[in-house]
């Protein structure tokens, strides 16, 4: 099985990165620089799980050729309109198109340009970066990859296949049974992290500490939770249990990865993750005051990072 992942930064460069050093046919598709760099310098992996420096296949907008087996797109939601254009050329008949990005627009952007029966259902969890040398940092010990089909029977061809494909390296891979209710699960847990941790400007457990801190975030989870049931979605009592206990852990020094793109003045995927979150609630007739101000502070920032 031929796998091609769009990019090499943290997430992308992690999994592909250890799904090639188990074995995997694996060429990522980089930007002209990021290929220099990693030709010089190989593809450099900073792990609790062990380090490494590999030399995968690469392929540029102007190198790519063939068509591929599965894409994967672990890009953030701004950049998926011109990682659609990249990967168009290697998106064929039997391609399966797999985003482990953020949320759940991605899947009615996708659907509209390689339709809906090419595109499967994934998420990821991982905290993982790019250092100051171009290497991928993994920071943590977790690092989990699941996918599966939309509809049809879940263990289709492909998904074994690729559940083969994806076996052996330095993470958990899992072909899921129900792959909307996990990544609702996850869309949930992220959305009331990233809600929280920007609005408060801090990690959970520092928000834990304040005097509503646990409050405050247990209102965000909540409103998410309600969103996702509204939506034919409800949170599993062990995913509930789970979300509860990190968000009440007045020692978690976890953060969203939106926040720190915040306080590095970068792009963040408000719209995508809390902004989605209060236009679905809005929709559904669901209560979401906590998220609406927290999605409000988040434009205020976007507003100030425009005009600045």
């Amino acid at each position: 099985m031929r796998l091609l992942f769009l990019g090499a930064g943290g997430t992308g460069g992690y999994f592909g990165g250890r799904a090639a050093q188990a074995g995997a046919d694996v060429t990522f598709l980089v930007r002209e620089p990021r290929a220099a760099r990693i030709r010089e310098q190989g593809l450099r992996i900073q792990s609790p799980f062990g380090d490494a420096t590999l030399h995968p296949k690469l392929a540029t907008q102007q190198t790519l050729e063939g068509q591929y087996d599965v894409v994967v797109l672990s890009c953030k939601a701004y950049d998926l309109d011109s990682a659609i254009d990249a990967i168009r050329p290697a998106v064929g008949p039997d391609t399966a198109v797999l985003p482990i990005m953020n949320g759940v627009l991605q899947y009615d952007v996708l659907d509209r340009e390689f339709e809906p029966h090419r595109v499967l259902g994934g998420l990821c969890q991982i905290n993982a970066t790019l250092g100051p040398e171009g290497e991928v940092v993994h920071l943590g010990k977790h690092a989990s990859i699941v996918f599966g089909e939309r509809a049809g029977p879940a263990r289709s061809a492909r998904c074994v296949a690729l559940e083969q494909a994806l076996a052996g390296g330095e993470y958990v891979s899992r072909l899921s049974e129900d792959i909307y209710q996990d990544i609702w699960e996850k869309y949930v847990m992220l959305t009331t992290l990233a809600a929280g941790t920007c609005l408060m400007r801090g990690a959970v457990g520092q928000i834990a500490s304040t005097d509503d801190g646990i409050g405050i975030l247990m209102s965000l989870l909540q409103e998410s939770q309600a969103v996702a049931a509204a939506s034919g979605h409800a949170v599993r009592p062990e995913a509930d249990a789970f979300a509860q206990k990190l968000m009440s852990d007045r020692t978690q020094p976890m953060t969203a990865s939106m926040f720190r793109d915040l306080r590095q003045g970068l792009p963040v995927e408000a719209d995508h993750i809390v902004g989605d979150m209060v236009h679905r609630a809005r929709t559904l007739g669901v209560d979401a005051t906590y998220l609406r101000v927290a999605y409000s502070h988040l434009q205020v920032y976007q507003a100030q990072r425009n005009a600045g």
